[in-house]
């Protein structure tokens, strides 16, 4: 395996790779000292782990810089080995051994760089299993057929693309955004279709003395009781689940995809904001002008001997000045004129001012908007880079109310924002008075989405002092540091709700499932660990083939949720939670619940052995 990047996903991937899945891999990366920019993370933490891994290697083959894996078997060096090149070039990839490689993936943080090394990769190694990480999502489609179109003019397999060589494009965006919002609303918004069914993973409460866990879900990860340490018990058995008093729990449960209703057709606040067209102080003064116009042709219609619509076209010309004076007439009707002169003159400022408000009006129909009076229950998004963006996508999706608040106003998130009409704070938060402006005080939820862990951290602690019960979603890269800082706010809060999360963390099981040639339907976090939910056949597997739902399940490893329906029934439908006699045919396809060793270990791509590491 190789993989290729320069960022904080090249260590979770290689680590994935080596340590889950016993993989050689090889690293390409950019030097340590080559006067390139690197983003924060990589310059940082992602270059010392990565350090760390380069100097293991180093002692392990008794070379340095770029040290090749000579290591006895079982060692770091065999299985981890590093290549320092500036770009992805012939060279590099030469270097790395691209021709005979299993499986690349180029992560680089610059879709150009992964587009130009992904066409040069599949030229020199037609048969080669290739992942791109890749935001453009429109993009990664048409360069997904034109790669898999190389590989069978490559192989000379115009049937069909080579099974070895397939072509997958991710977005950690897109990856991580569906786990970022699932951990920031309520629990029926994280939902994962696999096999035909769709799966939510929520939260529940210990249960009570004698209570049983609710028909229809499953237990998927017991959580550590209150002050307690200990991590997460994953996929816990039945013993484990029965005596596991006081804890809370992870459940997956089936839901029911129903579309929102329709609503009638109207003007919104995304098309003509006919609703705000005026100012209410504008409103009130126009209000106010038209009963004193009133007033005044009820006046002249009482005074003169004229019948009413005559009289009224008598006060209207008086109102706006081109009527004769009154010269002769009775005092009443010259009294009348210049009420309705000085009435006139009131008119046409307020005219003037209903006509640069409603153009106004228009203009800012293409501009951010400000959180609204009387806004609550809402999410404050900070960050509106790749990660914010498609969070933000996700929850207007959801129909849920949200504020952004992004520093740099060329952000490519704020695009998005205007065009939803969402209301966002241009600002620094860490500055005094951008939160208040995002409303944090009436919030639900704080999501802390930027590239800057202490930014996080700060929003989020001042975020507690504002509203202590404030629900908080924070992006960290440091694992020891995101861990450090959960149990912290969790034990002082105890009555609040915090997450820290690794985007990093959360997308590398997928590439480096998609590096094997297997795609995996959904990610399930819990604390720092994440679940994995696949479908596999049940033929191809010895540990699955032939015995009972019961006897398929190995607890703390991976569980056996449904039987996915087969593409050949004529009426296929899923069978969730199947009965525990049930024997799996070879025909079978399987939802499975598995952390990423038991995943490793079911696949037959067992890691080396690693005593209590699931």
């Amino acid at each position: 395996m190789v993989v290729c990047g320069d960022d904080g996903l090249v260590h979770r991937l290689a680590t994935e790779l080596s340590g889950v899945y016993g993989e050689r891999v090889t690293v390409v990366l950019p030097p340590a000292r080559d006067g390139r920019p690197r983003p924060a993370a990589a310059a940082g933490r992602a270059a010392t782990l990565l350090g760390r891994v380069t100097g293991a290697v180093g002692r392990a083959s008794g070379v340095n810089g770029t040290a090749g894996a000579t290591g006895a078997p079982g060692t770091a060096g065999a299985l981890v080995r590093i290549v320092e090149a500036a770009e992805p070039d012939d060279e590099a990839l030469a270097e790395a051994g691209v021709d005979r490689a299993a499986a690349l993936a180029l992560v680089y943080d610059d879709d150009e760089t992964n587009i130009h090394a992904a066409l040069r990769a599949r030229r020199v190694n037609p048969r080669l299993r290739l992942v791109i990480r890749l935001y453009n999502r429109r993009l990664g489609q048409y360069l997904e057929e034109l790669l898999d179109q190389a590989a069978r003019v490559g192989t000379g397999e115009a049937g069909g693309t080579p099974a070895e060589a397939t072509t997958t494009v991710l977005s950690d965006a897109d990856t991580a955004a569906p786990a970022l919002v699932a951990v920031a609303v309520s629990g029926h918004s994280k939902v994962i279709e696999a096999g035909g069914l769709f799966l939510r993973a929520v939260e529940r409460p210990p249960l009570g003395p004698g209570a049983s866990t609710a028909p229809g879900t499953r237990t998927l990860a017991l959580l550590p009781a209150p002050g307690s340490d200990a991590g997460p018990v994953m996929l816990p058995g039945a013993q484990e689940e029965r005596s596991a008093a006081g804890r809370g729990r992870i459940v997956l449960e089936t839901v029911r995809y129903s579309p929102p209703p329709q609503q009638p057709t109207r003007l919104t606040s995304r098309g003509l904001p006919l609703g705000s067209f005026f100012s209410r102080r504008l409103r009130w003064a126009l209000i106010c002008l038209a009963a004193a116009v009133c007033g005044l042709a009820v006046a002249s219609w009482l005074i003169s001997d004229e019948d009413p619509p005559h009289a009224a076209y008598l006060s209207l010309l008086d109102l706006f000045a081109i009527n004769d004076p009154a010269v002769g007439e009775p005092l009443g009707r010259q009294v009348l004129q210049l009420l309705s002169g000085l009435t006139g003159l009131l008119l046409l400022p307020l005219l003037v001012a209903a006509a640069l408000e409603g153009l106004g009006t228009f203009r800012s129909a293409s501009a951010l908007r400000r959180p609204p009076r009387g806004l609550s229950g809402h999410v404050v998004l900070l960050g509106l880079g790749k990660i914010g963006t498609r969070v933000l996508a996700r929850l207007r999706e959801l129909d849920i109310p949200v504020v952004c608040v992004e520093r740099d106003p060329q952000a490519r998130g704020v695009a998005l924002a205007r065009s939803l009409r969402v209301p966002t704070v241009i600002g620094d938060v860490t500055e005094e008075g951008v939160l208040e402006a995002a409303k944090i005080g009436d919030s639900r939820t704080l999501m802390a989405l930027t590239s800057s862990d202490v930014t996080n951290l700060e929003a989020v602690l001042y975020a507690r002092s504002v509203r202590p019960d404030v629900r908080a979603v924070m992006r960290l890269y440091e694992d020891r540091f995101a861990k450090a800082v959960y149990r912290t706010l969790r034990d002082s809060h105890p009555q609040a709700w915090t997450r820290s999360r690794s985007v990093s963390y959360l997308v590398a099981p997928a590439f480096a499932m998609a590096m094997m040639g297997r795609q995996i339907q959904g990610a399930v976090p819990v604390e720092r660990k994440v679940l994995l939910i696949a479908v596999l056949e049940t033929g191809a597997h010895s540990a699955l083939r032939g015995r009972t739902a019961a006897e398929a399940a190995e607890p703390g490893a991976w569980q056996l949720l449904a039987l996915a329906p087969n593409p050949t029934d004529p009426h296929p439908a899923p069978l969730w939670n199947p009965p525990p006699g049930h024997v799996l045919r070879p025909e079978d396809r399987v939802v499975l619940a598995a952390t990423r060793q038991g995943l490793a270990d079911l696949l037959g791509r067992g890691p080396r052995p690693r005593a209590g590491v699931r």
